[in-house]
């Protein structure tokens, strides 16, 4: 008779691995469109390039070793205050809503601009996520789109989509 961890051992696929897949595929999407990235070097010898390619090789290191564990048999442990069933399938709603909503963000983002998009797509996962107070998840997505726009375009100097508040902002 099978144990429930024999069982998890000789099913390859798992949502870890899903994940950990992600992480590496992320790494090398990041480090591939760096290379891309020109511009001359800070007086330290950094430049646009340095940070990136840090982020990108780290995050394919850590999904090496991540798709390594997993498929050695690894599996995510839930936090001992979770009250998690591990063997549950995923939520592919859950998860099909995100992805969504974010391809939606990104399809808005040069139409509506930065505030507006960023807006909806705050509000939209909150939904997603089960917000229950939909007014404050509206007026919190407004907040958050605004002040990160201000911090980016104001603070930083980094030029976001105005979209149909240019000239407004």
């Amino acid at each position: 008779m099978s144990t429930p961890q024999d069982v998890a051992k000789r099913r390859w696929w798992r949502p870890e691995l899903g994940l950990a897949l992600v992480v590496l595929g992320l790494g090398v999407f990041v480090v591939l469109g760096t290379l891309d990235v020109s511009a001359a070097a800070s007086q330290l010898g950094l430049g646009p390039r340095f940070f990136p390619m840090l982020v990108g090789g780290s995050m394919i290191v850590i999904g090496l070793f991540y798709v390594a564990d997993v498929l050695r048999g690894g599996r995510g442990d839930p936090e001992e205050s979770e009250d998690v069933d591990v063997d549950a399938p995923a939520d592919w709603r859950s998860v099909g809503l995100v992805s969504g909503i974010f391809l939606a963000f990104t399809a808005l983002l040069n139409p509506l601009g930065w505030v507006i998009a960023a807006s909806l797509l705050f509000f939209g996962l909150s939904l997603a996520l089960g917000a229950e107070h939909k007014v404050r998840a509206a007026v919190v997505g407004v907040i958050v789109g605004l002040v990160t726009y201000l911090l980016f375009v104001k603070g930083l100097g980094v030029t976001l989509p105005g979209g149909l508040l240019q000239g407004v902002l």
